[in-house]
């Protein structure tokens, strides 16, 4: 799928994550997902190690600060790359990576709190 066209317009909880993909707003979605402010989105990264700075430039460009971006990187947490850390931190937007369960737990808290969040996850077995 074109991560340029919403697979669900506006922001939804995550109801589920497993089996390679994530159910949300009465929707199944196999493989990764960008959860923005505009829609929740097809994402091709399929291993937090994958992901590379051009890979995340669609959430740069949708976020402004305060907000920030909760990166669920797989079944373990993985730090995202210098790269990737310092382009974040020059658009002053936060960046917390962690297994994608607790990214899940993690952003559907702060989207319950109305807190401006958005969420990269990379779907698990």
């Amino acid at each position: 799928m074109d991560n340029t066209v919403a697979f669900y317009p506006g922001s939804a909880p995550i109801d589920a994550y497993g089996k390679g993909g994530f159910r949300f707003a009465d929707m199944s979605h196999r493989g990764s997902i960008l959860c923005l402010p505009s829609g929740i989105y097809a994402w091709s990264v399929a291993a937090g190690t994958e992901a590379t700075l051009n890979d995340l430039q669609q959430v740069l460009g949708a976020l402004k600060p305060p907000e920030f971006l909760i990166f669920g990187t797989g079944n373990t947490q993985i730090f995202p790359s210098p790269e990737i850390s310092s382009a974040f931190v020059q658009a002053s937007i936060g960046l917390e990576a962690m297994s994608t369960g607790a990214a899940c737990r993690t952003y559907n808290i702060l989207l319950g709190e109305g807190r401006p969040v958005a969420a990269a996850l990379i779907a698990v077995e």
